[in-house]
């Protein structure tokens, strides 16, 4: 039969620089247009061949910038991991033609289509699992699987442009090593803050600014005032959120034009190749053929600053009110901050937020953990949240939620094992995932483990010190649902008022 809802898959795979990349906009235009045109050629061509044998393409599926050799760790859905090609356009193909969606496939080449023979090999299967095949054609004539002859020489093909890959990734490889150990840049991909993307020669107006924030971070800059000065402590220096903050006042622009951030503050400084020095997967080599920007001494001693910071300063782990306070004014959820006058929590405008409320955190966390110990001091409070932490409602949802579990990892044991088809295992996965999800849901809604264990203590409010910081955050969300943070009353001083927590209603 011919097929009338055929699927025409393109694929192209050079790897593109960052099209961001202001320094690289005419290279990065360049090779779009060509990467365009390329895709274009070969729906253009699979078209023609469509037309030809009669088909009707129902669905272009173009793969951009996509290897079909490179292969990363997944995880599969009987729970282990291992290493596969990542092609959601593949994918999406194979599920259509699995599905009868689609009861046909063009491409250009065999190649655009598989170098991976596991790949060819789930292409086989779903033209298989039909009878009669469903028809698969290439312009090329490379990739026809009509016949047990068809297949094999589309394996024998597979193995060949396999091969062909890992010829040249060990080559390119080998070459990114000679250059390595030579202190050569490595040529390609986007250029480094600071330097030229030809020659990878320094500029000095980059140039300018890293050793500005090398002096901000290490607390000798001779660019703060007399009053920031004095704030300072030179033996911490100038957190990462103010230095970003300050560039981003003076409109300092970054190399691809976005904001500045503290995370891009830390990835431009901390590069080897600031301290003009060659790194090669992660790793110092050696010295680089181009100057130092910032002298090596001087650059290891800013790593170790930031490092010692990364120690002393964990605010996933201290600040346990982030994503219970919210702001009044645009609702966004405050995140625990560390500014120059200690941590508080802000409704941080680098992460999307207003930026108009903030409060010190130790004052926040003292008033809330106040009110906590308060309410489970009350009489009769104790005794609900026990009587709720072991409902059989509770034990009834935890063992369908074990069963369900269980369910789905026999289904993906029948399905490595071929005994049920790709569409039957989609199916029941996603009507168990729904009941897991529903299951989940319930058991989040009764009282978290932590506070059961917390509840079992003699001296509550011994067991609540005890406690890490992502458990009190649980137990607080547990027993209120939020709170929302007020404005500061200028009025009253700088006073802390307990009024702004405002609690959120159930």
């Amino acid at each position: 039969m011919t097929p009338q809802r055929a699927v025409l898959l393109v694929r192209i795979s050079y790897r593109k620089p960052e099209d961001d990349d202001e320094q690289a906009t005419d290279e990065g235009a360049r090779r779009r247009r060509e990467f365009s045109k390329g895709i274009g050629r070969q729906e253009e061509d699979g078209r023609a061949l469509a037309a030809r044998l009669g088909w009707n393409v129902v669905k272009v599926i173009p793969e951009d910038d996509t290897s079909a050799f490179k292969r990363r760790k997944i995880k599969l859905p009987d729970g282990s991991t291992a290493l596969r090609t990542v092609r959601p356009g593949f994918r999406a193909a194979l599920e259509g033609l699995a599905s009868g969606e689609y009861d046909g496939l063009i491409a250009d080449d065999l190649d655009r289509v598989a170098r991976d023979p596991r790949d060819l090999e789930d292409l086989i299967d779903v033209v298989e699992s039909r009878r009669p095949r469903i028809p698969v054609e290439s312009v090329t004539g490379s990739l026809r699987l009509a016949n047990d002859a068809d297949i094999t020489m589309a394996r024998i093909m597979c193995a060949v442009a396999n091969k062909s890959s890992r010829d040249t990734a060990r080559r390119v490889t080998r070459k990114h090593e000679e250059l390595a150990a030579e202190g050569k840049p490595p040529g390609g991909g986007y250029r480094g803050y600071g330097f030229s993307a030809v020659g990878h020669e320094p500029i000095e107006e980059e140039a300018k600014i890293l050793r500005e924030i090398a002096a901000r971070i290490l607390g000798d800059w001779d660019g703060w005032t007399n009053e920031e000065r004095e704030r300072l402590d030179p033996e911490l220096g100038e957190s990462l959120h103010s230095i970003a903050a300050g560039l981003q006042r003076r409109s300092v622009p970054t190399v691809t034009g976005a904001r500045w951030t503290d995370r891009s503050v830390r990835s431009v400084i901390s590069k080897p190749s600031v301290a003009g020095l060659r790194e090669y997967r992660g790793e110092v080599v050696g010295k680089a053929v181009w100057d130092a920007i910032v002298p090596q001494e001087r650059w290891e001693q800013v790593r170790a600053r930031l490092a010692g910071r990364n120690r002393t300063v964990d605010l996933r782990l201290q600040r346990w009110l982030t994503g219970v306070l919210r702001c009044s004014q645009c609702s966004h959820m405050l995140m625990g901050w560390q500014g120059n006058n200690g941590p508080r929590y802000w409704c941080a405008k680098p992460n999307g937020g207003c930026g108009k409320i903030a409060i010190k955190a130790s004052l926040a966390e003292g008033e809330i953990e106040r009110q906590v110990l308060e309410l489970l001091g009350q009489e009769g409070v104790l005794q609900r949240l026990r009587t709720v932490a072991d409902t059989e409602v509770t034990d009834d949802v935890r063992a369908e939620l074990a069963e369900d579990e269980a369910q789905l990892k026999v289904m993906a044991g029948m399905f490595a094992r071929r005994e049920i088809t790709f569409p039957e295992y989609r199916e029941g996965r996603s009507i168990i995932e729904k009941r897991i999800k529903e299951s989940r849901a319930l058991l989040t809604a009764r009282t978290p483990r932590v506070l059961r264990r917390l509840l079992g203590a003699e001296d509550v409010a011994a067991g609540w010190s005890a406690l890490t910081a992502v458990d009190k955050r649980e137990i607080v969300l547990a027993l209120i649902p939020g709170y929302v943070v007020m404005p500061h009353d200028r009025s009253a001083g700088n006073r802390f008022d307990p009024g702004r927590l405002v609690p959120v209603e159930a």
